[in-house]
């Protein structure tokens, strides 16, 4: 456990003055005066990472988590979690240097099944969080929350603008899924939205999801990592006055509802929010909305079913839809803890172990419609593809 204590610095103890006695801040077991937390004891596991080197546009963001923490501190906690606060991971000698202390950070406290919500910097840092999956050698969805798909041009370099394209283009490789939430067309070029096709990846527009919120939970309980980026949401949501802010995005109740939902999933492990830059938003109001997604995630988190992939399917109601025209049928599946649905996709029998983690799609209830209907759903279908 003191092992990954080396790569933090302790939180400010003025953060912890003058709160009310029911306050996330009162409750939480921090990292101060040289004192780090048994956080072996704890449900979440919470730390910042002060680091924005590798951002294109967004210098400054390093200086985020202590702001949102300033801001979350002061939330009214209502529900039963224990939560460790660790301290920040400040800058390394090199932007690698920082990649290096993240992935062994999410590593070590993943290993021992802790659900981990780190806040950045800029938004590169997911890939440090991915390789740490890599190093349990197991087979990893990511779900990102962004207005772009960040997935340029590739160089030897990671930077904010195609850490998607390192996380799928890294060796080995142990990516099944990607998919993202919450995309603007026009900020993205064609040519990455054609390669998510290629990879039989998920993508979804901001309007999609505008009209139908509830299109993102099954995304989250498919996840294993998620990642969000603060410029999803809409500009005049945060007060922020960025060159690269978008007048478009989400509202704050909807990010809030996402935070919610991954933290509800059995399945999520590690959330990191990425790309709040106090220096453009002299209100504050970005730093009080990341305290609240983080309040909703620990809220979700304090409700979890123990679903699948935690529990087994012998509790499940199971409904079977033959598809017209072929000898496949989808098998659905539902729980009796929390009438979430989940469609099987089959697989070959040599690829069991690869893929046993995958063949169980978190899905709707309006896919099951449309299966009944005659109409295979996409993710269904996207799946069967990659399982091949």
């Amino acid at each position: 456990m003191s092992s990954i204590s080396i790569y933090f610095q302790p939180i400010n103890s003025d953060l912890f003055e003058n709160l009310h006695k029911e306050t996330i801040g009162q409750s939480v077991l921090g990292h101060v005066d040289g004192s780090f937390p048994d956080w072996s004891i704890c449900d979440v596991v919470f730390f910042g990472v002060q680091e924005d080197r590798a951002s294109e546009t967004n210098m400054g963001a390093a200086e985020g988590p202590n702001e949102i923490r300033r801001e979350l501190y002061r939330l009214f906690k209502h529900f039963d979690l224990e939560i460790a606060d660790l301290g920040n991971i400040y800058q390394g000698a090199s932007v690698q240097d920082t990649y290096k202390a993240v992935e062994d950070v999410v590593f070590e406290l993943i290993k021992k099944n802790k659900t981990v919500v780190f806040l950045g910097g800029s938004r590169d840092l997911g890939f440090a969080a991915y390789k740490a999956y890599s190093k349990l050698e197991q087979t990893v969805n990511v779900c990102s929350v962004d207005s772009r798909l960040n997935m340029g041009a590739y160089s030897s370099e990671v930077n904010s603008g195609n850490y998607i394209n390192h996380i799928i283009l890294h060796e080995p490789n142990y990516l099944f899924n990607y998919s993202t939430i919450g995309y603007q067309t026009y900020l993205v070029p064609p040519s990455e939205v054609a390669l998510m096709d290629e990879l039989y990846f998920d993508y979804h527009r901001l309007g999609e999801i505008q009209a139908d919120i509830k299109k993102t939970e099954p995304l989250m309980r498919y996840a294993d990592l998620v990642s969000i980026n603060i410029n999803s949401v809409r500009f005049s949501e945060l007060g922020l006055d960025r060159e690269d802010a978008s007048p478009n995005g989400l509202y704050g109740e909807q990010i809030c509802q996402i935070m919610r939902y991954a933290g509800i999933s059995d399945k999520v492990s590690c959330a990191g929010i990425f790309d709040y830059n106090p220096i453009f938003n002299e209100s504050k109001f970005g730093a009080k909305l990341v305290a609240q997604m983080i309040w909703c995630f620990f809220e979700g988190a304090s409700e979890r079913k123990k679903d699948f992939p935690i529990g087994t399917k012998a509790n499940y109601k199971k409904y079977l839809v033959p598809i017209e025209g072929t000898d496949h049928q989808v098998n659905f599946y539902k729980s009796d803890k929390s009438d979430r649905w989940w469609m099987e996709v089959p697989y070959p029998p040599d690829k069991r172990i690869k893929f046993d983690r995958h063949h169980m799609i978190p899905c709707s209830y309006e896919d099951y419609q449309k299966a009944s209907k005659g109409i295979v759903p996409d993710l269904w279908w996207r799946t069967y593809q990659k399982l091949r």
